[in-house]
């Protein structure tokens, strides 16, 4: 993450909370479901105005899953939320069997996904859950990068017929994408800057690591093309391929384990239609620790200076 001071910062949990309600009068058959987080999770903005539209299923989050399940199979719209380690890890049965599996039109807004959850810990860090919902037939995964993109997320998910997995974060983050040309569309990413050196290809948190990376390698006549993927699942496999083609060299950035997110989604990618040498930076099959979102991401490597190093060691 960057350290200017002056970029507007928002954590993309707090987007879902707030495109949740401000969606909520355009999709009549949305209804929340949450774990006993509402406030954390920020479910709180929507149960305050839609009261009659917000179920609290208590801590069971597996059996949350289930009363989506049956409020999609009437007709209604159910975005199920809860911190991503309970979402994915300790419902995932439920997720593959109840949801995934009858494809159901369910959404799950996942928060506190990652390091960033800082001072919570290993136990709450969950660097697992998009390697663990890629592995679900039918199912969307999404990890957006700001808030302008978490609200474009929730409006594309609830746009969309089926499941739907989207990772949100606790910490604040810049802003990147507030600009007149946006355009979002589940499965499609986009190229945040022109190069010809390296690419980088980044997701979540790290999209703005990616671009501090950028300018700094610049700076030492290495030209970065930035791809930006929301959508890892079903992932935009043209825009990696072209920009692999262009490039010869491609560096994946996650706040993720490096086995089964997105540094393994683009390897695929590549390794069927156009190989090329890949250097994948997240978490390296380690557990997270306790400390400040800040001091853990500058720890893995995962800040603007960590990629520039990286990508400086790869070159």
């Amino acid at each position: 993450m960057m350290a200017d001071t002056n970029v507007k910062k928002i954590a993309t949990r707090e987007s879902y909370g707030n495109a949740l309600k401000e969606l909520a009068e355009e999709f009549p058959n949305l209804v929340v479901l949450d774990a006993d987080l509402a406030a954390a999770t920020k479910t709180s903005v929507f149960r305050k105005a839609y009261p009659d539209r917000h179920i609290d299923c208590g801590i069971a989050e597996s059996n949350m899953m289930g009363v989506a399940a049956g409020l999609s199979l009437v007709g209604k719209i159910p975005f199920v939320s809860s911190f991503a380690m309970f979402a994915a890890g300790r419902a995932f049965e439920q997720v593959r069997n109840s949801v995934g599996y009858p494809h159901l039109n369910v959404k799950i807004g996942a928060t506190h996904a990652g390091i960033t959850v800082g001072e919570d810990g290993a136990t709450h860090q969950c660097n697992e859950d998009i390697a663990l919902m890629r592995t679900i037939p039918g199912m969307v995964v999404m990890c957006p990068a700001d808030d302008v993109e978490a609200k474009a997320a929730v409006r594309a998910a609830l746009e969309h017929e089926g499941p739907v997995y989207i990772r949100f974060g606790r910490a604040a983050v810049p802003v990147i994408n507030d600009r007149p040309d946006y355009a979002f569309a589940i499965g499609k990413g986009s190229i945040l800057r022109e190069g010809s050196d390296v690419t980088i290809v980044a997701t979540g948190i790290c999209v703005d690591s990616a671009l501090g990376a950028a300018g700094l390698l610049e700076a030492e006549g290495i030209s970065a093309e930035v791809v930006s993927i929301c959508t890892i699942k079903p992932l935009d496999e043209d825009i990696v391929i072209n920009s692999a083609k262009k490039t010869g060299r491609v560096v994946t950035v996650e706040e993720h384990s490096v086995i089964g997110g997105l540094g393994s989604a683009v390897c695929d990618a590549l390794s069927a239609s156009h190989p090329t040498r890949v250097k994948k930076l997240g978490m390296q099959d380690v557990f997270g620790e306790s400390g400040s979102a800040a001091a853990l991401v500058q720890k893995y490597g995962l800040d603007a200076e960590g990629v520039y190093r990286s990508v400086k060691e790869f070159m």
